[in-house]
Order: structure tokens, then sequence, then C-alpha cells
């Protein structure tokens, strides 16, 4: 008889097949994988591990019950995104390193930033972009599992210029971000506990996070 797996066992395969492929791909450590990184096969392979783990997410309409959940820190692990994958091309032969969302429930607002080096260490890092949220409410004014998101400004700072601190290039470029035409972005919370998070973007991409803390 096949052993039916618990979600803390789906959780852990899930953690542990990205944190391989993140070990196989090399780069910068915590860099996280997209899946044009990776075989489709592979690529699929993760997608049924999430439709899986979302299965048995264990907090029923998060949103509404336990929306302190999303409060924090996470780190980004995996994702189909476009802006996560168009990161991959950044001037100056920066590379991407780790990225994280940082969200704060009680403001409506989060920002993502993702650092960046170079490889030989002549400049490091980071892009940063603010946005503000509000969670989309059902037929009953209740708080569903969606966020429609507003982005506001995208920031471009250099920490340090072969290992001398430049605190006068934080930022060194300011402008407004943009938001999609003719649509509100979205992501729907589609998985969250106290350490874990899975989203899907209204366009159909797909994220996947771990509680963390900031370097």
């Amino acid at each position: 008889m096949e052993m039916l797996l618990t979600q803390t066992d789906l959780k852990q395969q899930l953690i542990t097949k990205i944190k391989s492929i993140q070990s196989q791909l090399g780069g910068i450590e915590g860099t996280p994988v997209t899946n044009v990184k990776i075989k489709p096969d592979l690529a699929q392979e993760i997608e049924a591990m999430v439709i899986q783990l979302e299965a048995k997410n264990p907090n029923y309409r998060p949103l509404l019950f336990k929306p302190l959940l999303l409060d924090g820190a996470w780190l980004l692990l995996y994702s189909t995104a476009r802006e996560i994958r168009n990161l991959a091309s950044l001037p100056l032969g920066l590379k991407v390193g780790k990225i994280y969302q940082i969200i704060d429930v009680a403001s409506g607002s989060f920002l993502n930033q993702a650092f960046v080096k170079h490889p030989l260490g002549l400049i490091s890092g980071y892009v940063k972009v603010t946005a503000n949220f509000e969670i989309v409410r059902d037929d009953n004014n209740l708080p569903n599992n969606r966020l429609n998101v507003y982005f506001q400004q995208r920031y471009l700072a250099i920490s340090n210029i072969v290992g001398v601190k430049t605190p006068q290039l934080e930022p060194a470029r300011v402008v407004p971000a943009k938001n999609p035409v003719g649509r509100i972005p979205s992501l729907e919370i589609t998985y969250l506990d106290e350490t874990f998070r899975i989203g899907r973007g209204g366009d159909g991409s797909l994220f996947v996070l771990v509680k963390s803390e900031l370097p």
C-alpha cells in the first residue's frame, strides 16, 4: 500500500528538491531557481509537487483568519515569473543572488529586494521595488485569498565598489515602477503556514518562498 505523504513531508520534499537544483546550477548562493534554468520535465515535476502541497494548505482562507502569517521577510526559492527571469540579464555583468519579499500587513505594503554582485567582486548592491497591496473581498465582503498589487518605485543601489562602501549610491537611481496596462497585478495565496508560502500571480506565474531573516 502506498503511504500517503503528510503536508510536512511534501513541504520538505519540495524544499529539498529546489535546494538540490540550486546546488547543481552553481552561481551565487541563494539565487532562486527559475523554470528557464532547468529542463521542462524538471519544471513539471516541481509544479506537480506544488499542486500536491497546495491541496494540503493548513490554513483555509489565511487572509481572513490568519493574515499576520504574511508579515515579515520571505526568501524566494523558485519562480516562473517574467520579472524574476529578467534579472538574469542585468547590466555591468551583475548577477542576482538572494531575493526577498518583505511584507507589512498593517500598512498594506511590501517590497521586493534582489541582491546583486559582480562575479569578480567588483560591484555589489541591490535592486528594490516598493508596492502597496489590498486584500480582495468576496461577495460577502470577506477577504478571499487574492491580493491586488500596485507597484510604486524601483531603486537601484550600489553598496560596494572594489571593496569600498558607497553609501552615496544607495540609491544610485530611483524611477517609477511600471504597472501592467489594462490590468491590476494580483497574487493568489495558495499555501501559507508559519514558515512557507506559495503564491500564483494573475498571469499564472508561480512563487515558492520560505520565511527568513534579512542578511
